[in-house]
């Protein structure tokens, strides 16, 4: 994301089969000088198949791939691959979550590098359909041998979760990391 830029993300999912969607994100991209980009297209297929019934608790689990064709100009590899493992638990007020997410290049000189860039959230709720929580955020390097600490991008993010929006004030952790970032979600 360049300084002071703004990117726009409309992301459009359907499911395929029990346990089963599939996604497609088409990320736009604003210059801080005011220039519109279309970043390229990324393709999404999500398998859940362990979840909770729906508004019960209970422990969650799957995987989502992603491939990616955004604009090197972005993106260093084009295009890229993303694993992401999903696990976790929603009780009745609280959330857990961890993602040990992969990626790799798909070409260029990083091809075939596994890149480790975990993630996890936890909320609560504090009222029907509102929860408050945190999410980090890291980019820590090749999977065989981890960048040193002012390499890594640390984020954390503190977040408001209601049934249509997830809206957050993220803080960078160590240098190589954006210092704020603003993001929001909206379903409908």
């Amino acid at each position: 994301m360049p300084h002071h830029g703004l990117r726009i993300t409309p992301e459009i999912s359907w499911g395929l089969a029990r346990n089963w969607d599939a996604g497609l994100y088409l990320p736009f991209v604003r210059s801080a000088e005011g220039a519109d980009f279309f970043a390229g297209p990324r393709f999404r297929l999500k398998w859940l198949p362990l979840k909770p019934v729906e508004g019960t608790s209970g422990a969650f689990a799957g995987v989502n791939a992603e491939l990616s064709f955004v604009q090197q100009r972005f993106e260093q590899g084009r295009p890229t691959t993303e694993i992401r493992p999903i696990v976790g638990y929603r009780g009745e007020a609280w959330l857990f979550s961890f993602n040990p997410i992969i990626t790799a290049d798909l070409a260029g000189e990083d091809k075939g590098v596994l890149m480790f860039a975990p993630a996890a959230k936890i909320s609560r709720a504090f009222s029907r359909g509102t929860a408050l929580g945190a999410e980090y955020y890291a980019e820590l390097g090749r999977l065989s041998h981890f960048a040193p600490r002012a390499e890594q991008s640390h984020i954390l993010y503190a977040v408001i979760d209601t049934e249509r929006v997830n809206f957050g004030i993220g803080r960078g952790l160590t240098d190589a990391s954006d210092r704020w970032t603003i993001k929001a979600i909206f379903s409908f």
